[in-house]
Parts: C-alpha cells; sequence; structure tokens
C-alpha cells in the first residue's frame, strides 16, 4: 500500500514555475491576441504570478524572457519579487526574434552574426547575477529549411563552440538547460531537434548542462516518458517545459490534451526520485494562453500538474515490482491503471485548507474580483506580449 502521509509530504514541497510569458499576450503565427488587464511590463507580470502563488501555493517561482522583461535595474526586479514572495527562475535567452537571425544565430555562417547571438547570451549570465537565478534556459530556432542551404556538421561546430563559451562564465551555482525542438521555425533541419542532441552537447561540456523536455517538441508518437527515465538514469534531467499539444508546439495548458500521458511522464518522475530536492529538477510550465484567461489559466494549468503528481505518488511501487518480475502483464498495467483513476481531488482540497488556502483556486480567484481590479487599472500603456 502507498504511504498518503509520503505522498502528501511531497505534495506540500512541489515547487512549479510559471512563465512570465505566460501572463502576456500571445497567438498564432497569424495573430496575437489582446486582452483587458494584461500587465505592461515585467513587474506587473510577477503580481500576476504572485497571486498565482497566493492561490495555488506551489508556485513561488519565476521564469523570465530576455529581452521580453528587459528593466534597467535586475535587483529592483529581483527585490520586487521577493517582496512578493516570489523568486526569479530560469532566465530565458532569445536569439530569434531580430531580423540577423533569419538564417541562423549561435550557427548562422556569419561569424559577426554568431558574435552577435554569444553576446546575448552571455549578457543572459549577467542578468541571472543580479536576479539570484540558477537556471540559464537555452532554446535556439537556428536550422535550415533546404537541402545544402548550410552544412549540417559546420552548424554543430559553431553551436557546441557558442555553448563552451557560456558555460564557462556560468557561475559555480549556475548552470545551463538545453531545450530541443523537433522542427519549426526551420523545416528541413534544427540544429537541437531531439533530445539525443541535447543530450550529447551537454555531455560534452559537463555537470552543469542538463537537458529540457519541452512536453510539446517531440514527433508523434514519442514516448516521452522514456526520455525523462533515461535521463534521471544518467543525472542529465535538467527541466521540463510543462504544456499539451494536439498536432505540434501548440502550447496548450499543461494535461488538457493528454492527462494520461502527464501522469505516465510524473510516474517515471516519481519511480526515478525526480522530486527530491537534491535531483535539482525544474518543474516549469511553458503556455501561451492565446484565448483563455491568463491567471485562471496558469492557475488551471499548476492544478491539473499537482493532480497528476498525485496519481504518480499513489502508484504502488512495491505491487508494480512485483508484478513485473513475475513477468505478469495484466497486473503490473492494472497498478499503474488503479492510481490514475484515483480521485486526487477531495486529497489536494485537503492539502490547501490544511495551508489556509481555498480548496478550488480558480473558483476563489474569480470570486476575489481582482480580474475585474486589474482590468479597471491597468488601462494605457503596452501591453506585454511575446514581440511577434
Amino acid at each position: 500500500m502507498t504511504d498518503l502521509s509520503a505522498v502528501k509530504a511531497v505534495l506540500r514541497t512541489q515547487v512549479i514555475e510559471t512563465p512570465s510569458w505566460g501572463y502576456g499576450n500571445s497567438g498564432t503565427r497569424f495573430k496575437v491576441f489582446a486582452q483587458p488587464g494584461v500587465p505592461r511590463d515585467a513587474f506587473e507580470k510577477l503580481d500576476d504570478a504572485a497571486a498565482v502563488h497566493a492561490f495555488t501555493g506551489v508556485a513561488p517561482r519565476v521564469s523570465v524572457h530576455i529581452p521580453w522583461d528587459a528593466v534597467d535595474d535586475y535587483a529592483a526586479l529581483r527585490r520586487y519579487a521577493e517582496d512578493r514572495g516570489l523568486e526569479l527562475g530560469a532566465v530565458n535567452s532569445n536569439t530569434f526574434q531580430d531580423d540577423d537571425y533569419r538564417i541562423g544565430s549561435v550557427c548562422h555562417p556569419d561569424r559577426a552574426v554568431r558574435r552577435k547571438a554569444l553576446a546575448h547570451l552571455l549578457a543572459c549570465v549577467d542578468i541571472m547575477d543580479a536576479t539570484g537565478s540558477r537556471d540559464l534556459k537555452l532554446w535556439f530556432a537556428d536550422g535550415t529549411n533546404y537541402p545544402g542551404q548550410d552544412d549540417i556538421t559546420a552548424r554543430q561546430d559553431r553551436l557546441g563552440e557558442a555553448l563552451a563559451e557560456v558555460y564557462a562564465r556560468l557561475g559555480d551555482d549556475q548552470r545551463m538547460v538545453l531545450e530541443y525542438k523537433l522542427f519549426e521555425p526551420a523545416f528541413y533541419t534544427t540544429d537541437v531537434p531531439d533530445w539525443g542532441t541535447s543530450y550529447a552537447h551537454c555531455l560534452r561540456l559537463g555537470p552543469k548542462a542538463r537537458v529540457v523536455v519541452d512536453t510539446g517538441h517531440h514527433a508523434p508518437g514519442t514516448n516521452i516518458e522514456f526520455i525523462v527515465a533515461f535521463l534521471l538514469r544518467e543525472d542529465r534531467l535538467g527541466a521540463f517545459d510543462f504544456n499539451s499539444r494536439f498536432y505540434a508546439d501548440d502550447d496548450l495548458m499543461a494535461g488538457s490534451a493528454d492527462p494520461f500521458q502527464l501522469f505516465r511522464i510524473l510516474h517515471e518522475v516519481a519511480k526515478n526520485d525526480g522530486f527530491r530536492p537534491d535531483r535539482q529538477v525544474a518543474f516549469m510550465l511553458d503556455q501561451c494562453h492565446n484565448i483563455e484567461a491568463k491567471i485562471p489559466a496558469v492557475i488551471r494549468s499548476v492544478m491539473n500538474v499537482q493532480e497528476a503528481t498525485a496519481k504518480a505518488l499513489l502508484v504502488d511501487l512495491d505491487a508494480l515490482r512485483a508484478a513485473q518480475l513475475e513477468g505478469d502483464v495484466l497486473a503490473a498495467n492494472a497498478v499503474l491503471m488503479d492510481a490514475y483513476h484515483t480521485d486526487v481531488r477531495p486529497l489536494l482540497r485537503e492539502l490547501r485548507e490544511e495551508r489556509g488556502l481555498a480548496p478550488d483556486p480558480v473558483a476563489a480567484y474569480r470570486r476575489s474580483g481582482r480580474q475585474e481590479r486589474i482590468t479597471a487599472e491597468r488601462v494605457g500603456g503596452l501591453q506585454a506580449g511575446w514581440g511577434a
């Protein structure tokens, strides 16, 4: 039997990192949709993140994106966050929106463009120094659209050279986490297309380089939980970017498209001690809320991750291993399915009430009137967005 007190203990210490860009305007490649009450700067994004944490109790960390969250004084941004019970999480670089990066950034054939991209990455480490952030999150849109457009091997050499320079700049308590993406915006080759490419570069760099698993960045049918289990076994899983997809990189709310997949992923995390703080796995959201209200959508995503985590922790590992060793396929599968079909919402409501929180965070947020207040107050200025 699973020890419920042990399950509760893990849930009490769970930290889910929310993305600053999830609070801003976003959309598709065709249109960015504006909503009333959207933050106008990085400080108002932190206000919204603080609201999510206040209603959920498990979201004290916020990822920032540079230059979308650029400010004149990053130490002041850190203090602003801390005053609201938050800490600044991963610093996300952006080497994909300048005109110079049309055919690449750190992999560009022109050395001048590569140096510009590298300078931005190093500036992000400076920002980490000021904000106290542990992680530099790197995602590169670099790739090619046509056969023969550039030398595939040479591009890997350029990438490795840039990563090595950034790695050398990291402090003792800092690390880089390298994301990958199957395709888009490049369509023929992508320079970091999969977990194996990211893993190979991280191995070459050293122990402060780890892989980011974005749940929307895989080919259809990819067994993401295998990737998670492998990277945990090798102690190279640095972070998750949780979101949902139906077709490509849809960036929908975590757990909304395939909650069973999210459960399977988190089962591998639980089984392989990935929730232990010393494993230093960052559980981040990476989502764009295009048509739904921002703050309730982030709250719902946090709740979905909590529910999948609770179910994963309820798996009777002793019974599972016994069935596996006996080769009892149906019994082993039944152990997993029993945990997945358990309604964990009463358990999570109980945990929230023990912490003085409302049992239903979304409903509590709606009752609070905060959305109406920020809609009335945030009039004028330029709403934050992803710069598209």
